[in-house]
């Protein structure tokens, strides 16, 4: 029976549909199974140690002395941006760069690789003293070769090799500065690690089990009983801990994505399994009159639809394992390089998703196949549904629920989902019967044959109508949510920073140099030179901050690392005064500070508390007094917290300015950074560019998993119009014996074709900018304007896929001869 239900064509649409679902979840499941296979093979190479004790301050001898006392091995890091200049004179180019200064040893575990005649070479040196090491991408931006000479700071290096891999940089994603890597001894000479310098110090620990987890037992002892800030232990697990929570999140967000595949594609199985049981009740019926029984007829279907369930998964599943290529080859610079190759997990997953979504979407309808009577053969009626069969369209609704749960791994996050969809679903469908009851009253608007036949088909049918709209209309907002509205935001995003904001950050400046720099900055409309002081927060009125005191992670995060702070005796422009008044300098008896209303929030601080800061070991409390609304888009110095100047005038401070450089004189920070070395000079536009490219490729992978959806929309609008075919055919023998034209009938489905696909495009187009109003109002907090091209997009794409669906679905109807469709009805 199954082998002829496929030569007839019957089980062909349900195979396709079932392939694309499990090929949309199983591609994503092969992509993110290898990256953390990748992440647990690189394990013990991520830190480059077994443990690590990184710290803000240089590293204590007395630590490097209890780790020799256990016999441990040693070797020492610091980590830090600043500034490489390439060239003389006129053509001195200058490139941000993170630092990393190397001890002998490193790394003592994995193997650092060099980049030689295209290949990866493993190496257990350093650089020599007055050489460096360099990402490939360095000798590109910086015009170089190995052999060219560099700047850093005071020091001039030679380039010797190109850096292709680090253990310790991680297995993941990558930062945006290229590396220059320099031995330990030669960082004094450079002279950039001075007061207020963001330098990162890691010790690295190898050797005997025990030993490091006695050795990590003591800095914990030490670390809580001297109250140490500033340092943390790495060790394997937590080392790992943020590359796993983004790789989960971004697990949790493409698996979200090929969800929606996925349940369109399961409408479709619905769909296909329903004509198939409406085309199998008279056989089912002639079954029983010879024998068999209603457990027979059932098993024999359920077989049927397992052995095509199978086929289909296993189909899915490798069409899912190729296009999880795509993926890696769109995200390759933010993933590591060789990764190990997939397990079997995602195979067996993406077989199980298939049998679920079968048993979930299909069931149904062939349970109804149990019920058909004997005298069917004769009768040619059809029974209402049984009250067990209704009840498996529950447990289909439940198994997408519970498939949504196991995606995304988070109860909250899954039924959140869940609801979004359904309710989505629902006003995408009240939307669409809407549009055709308006479309009712345009019936005798045209004296159009063709026309009134397009409008009388859809009225007959709306409930099929509203499921091609409503699948289709999905499919088409997805990729007109990541296509055309992605780049209207993106133009308002950079349409929202003033013409005139600073496209350039300078940090470090030393109280020696502000003059100046002042001084060399008068051509850029005088710019602003603030104070910057480094302190960490570490009470809040009683209350002693630890790095658990609060329950939100970002709260915690903000504990554990060092406030930029500042001090100033006006209130900076563009901040505004929500909470509170600002202070006055000369007539405050007590340290005043205001705090941006953001981190107030963020760590529980209300008007009238008191923050206690540690600034190199002297104590600043300073009673808030007010709360700022800072504008972030303006792309100017902003602080968190500002305390008044009386308060601060004996606290270590750096400087930081904010500039516009024109297109002009780009050379101009060029020459600063080779006068001053030790200044960090920070290119906005720059970042911005480098972090718009990353967001392109995430974006360019997304809009790959939303063609499954769009996929997934034409089949459910090809088994809508599939599964209308054989009562089409009725009525066109019908209309065409009363004497229509055959090309009467033919523009009739072309003109339903075009009113589906416009009104699925119009309502995709619609929900695709009301998305991207809610994102530019709410999240990204700028104006933003509608463009009618994402309309136009909407209706043109939605006609044509339409048209094509249609095609498929019904290029028979008109094909067969009016007289034996009426002697076959």
């Amino acid at each position: 029976m199954m082998l002829r239900d496929w030569r007839a064509g019957e089980l062909r649409f349900l195979l396709v549909a079932l392939m694309v679902a499990v090929a949309s979840l199983s591609s994503v499941g092969f992509f993110v199974d290898r990256m953390r296979n990748g992440l647990n093979r690189d394990a013990h190479q991520v830190l480059g140690a077994d443990l690590l004790v990184v710290s803000t301050k240089s590293i204590a001898p007395e630590w490097k002395q209890l780790a020799a006392k256990m016999d441990l091995q040693t070797a020492e890091t610091a980590v830090f941006p600043s500034m490489a200049l390439a060239g003389e004179d006129d053509a001195v180019m200058a490139k941000l760069v993170t630092l990393k200064a190397v001890t002998q040893g490193y790394p003592l575990r994995g193997s650092l690789k060099l980049q030689r005649d295209g290949k990866e070479v493993p190496t257990s040196a350093i650089p020599s003293p007055g050489t460096a090491w360099v990402d490939p991408a360095l000798l590109g931006s910086l015009k170089i070769k190995i052999g060219s000479k560099i700047n850093l700071g005071e020091q001039q290096f030679t380039v010797t090799e190109s850096i292709a891999a680090e253990p310790d940089r991680g297995s993941g994603f990558l930062g945006f500065s290229p590396r220059v890597m320099i031995a330990e001894q030669d960082l004094a000479a450079t002279k950039l690690v001075q007061d207020g310098s963001r330098v990162t110090y890691r010790l690295l620990l190898a050797g005997d089990k025990k030993a490091v987890e006695k050795f990590k037992a003591e800095m914990e002892n030490q670390i809580s009983t001297q109250e140490l800030k500033g340092v943390r232990i790495e060790t394997i697990d937590n080392g790992n801990e943020q590359m796993r929570t983004t790789l989960d999140r971004a697990e949790q967000f493409l698996s979200m994505v090929s969800m929606l595949s996925a349940m369109l594609a399961a409408i479709a199985v619905a769909m296909a399994a329903r004509r198939f049981m409406l085309r199998h009740i008279d056989a089912c019926a002639m079954l029983r009159c010879l024998g068999l029984t209603q457990n027979q007829v059932t098993s024999m279907y359920l077989l049927e639809f397992l052995i095509l369930g199978i086929i289909g998964s296993l189909a899915g599943v490798a069409l899912g394992f190729f296009s999880h290529f795509v993926l890696l080859e769109w995200l390759g610079k933010l993933v590591a390089n060789d990764l190990p190759a997939a397990s079997f997990l995602p195979a067996w997953q993406g077989l199980a998703i298939g049998i679920l979504l079968l048993v979930g979407f299909a069931m149904p309808p062939i349970l109804q196949l149990r019920n058909v009577p004997h005298n069917q053969v004769i009768r040619r009626e059809q029974e209402a549904p049984k009250a067990m069969t209704l009840l498996t369209y529950a447990f289909g609704l439940g198994i997408f629920v519970a498939l949504l749960l196991w995606q995304t791994g988070d109860v909250k996050v899954g039924l959140l989902v869940a609801a979004g969809f359904i309710v989505g679903l629902l006003l995408f469908s009240l939307i669409a019967w809407l549009s055709i009851f308006v479309l009712k009253r345009m019936r005798t608007s045209f004296d159009f044959a063709a026309w009134r036949f397009a409008i009388t088909a859809l009225q007959r049918r709306p409930g099929a109508t509203v499921v091609q709209i409503v699948s289709l209309s999905l499919g088409l907002m997805a990729l007109l949510l990541l296509t055309v509205v992605r780049s209207d935001l993106i133009a308002a995003w950079k349409q929202s920073t003033p013409a005139d904001a600073p496209n350039h950050f300078v940090i470090n400046i030393q109280p020696d140099q502000k003059a100046e720099i002042a001084r060399r900055l008068e051509s850029f409309a005088q710019p602003q030179i603030y104070p910057m002081i480094r302190g960490r927060l570490i009470q809040i009125n009683d209350q002693v901050l630890k790095p658990s005191s609060y329950k939100d992670e970002r709260a915690n995060a903000l504990v554990e690392r060092e406030f930029n702070l500042s001090t100033m005796k006006e209130l900076p422009a563009l901040n505004k005064i929500v909470a509170g008044n600002w202070y006055d300098d000369a007539t405050a008896s007590e340290p005043e500070a205001s705090i941006e209303e953001g981190l107030a929030k963020t760590l529980k601080v209300q008007l009238g508390d008191h923050m206690l800061f540690d600034i190199a070991g002297q104590k600043v409390s300073a009673k808030v007094t007010s709360l700022r609304k800072l504008d972030w888009g303006s792309m100017r110095v902003n602080f968190f917290v500002v305390i008044n100047p009386k308060a601060m005038q004996n606290m270590p401070q750096t400087f930081i300015t904010a500039f516009r450089v024109p297109d002009d004189k780009k050379q101009f920070t060029n020459q600063l950074t080779q006068e001053f070395p030790n200044l960090t000079v920070m290119d906005v536009g720059a970042m911005l560019k480098q972090l718009q490219d990353i967001l392109d490729q995430v974006i360019t992978a997304v809009e790959f998993l939303f063609m499954f959806t769009l996929a997934s929309g034409v089949l459910v609008l090809y088994a809508a119009l599939a599964g209308s075919q054989d009562i089409r055919m009725r009525e066109a023998a019908l209309l065409r014996a009363l004497g229509a034209t055959r090309n009467q009938l033919s523009r009739a489905q072309w003109v339903e074709f075009v009113l589906v696909g416009s009104l699925a495009g119009a309502l995709a187009a619609s929900g695709a900018l009301a998305i991207g109003w809610v994102m530019a109002t709410f999240a990204f907090k700028f104006a933003w304007t509608f463009s009618p091209v994402v309309i136009g997009a909407g209706v043109i794409v939605g006609a044509a896929c339409a048209l094509i669906g249609g095609w498929l679905g019904l290029r028979n109807v008109l094909s067969q001869p009016p007289l034996m469709s009426l002697r076959n009805s």
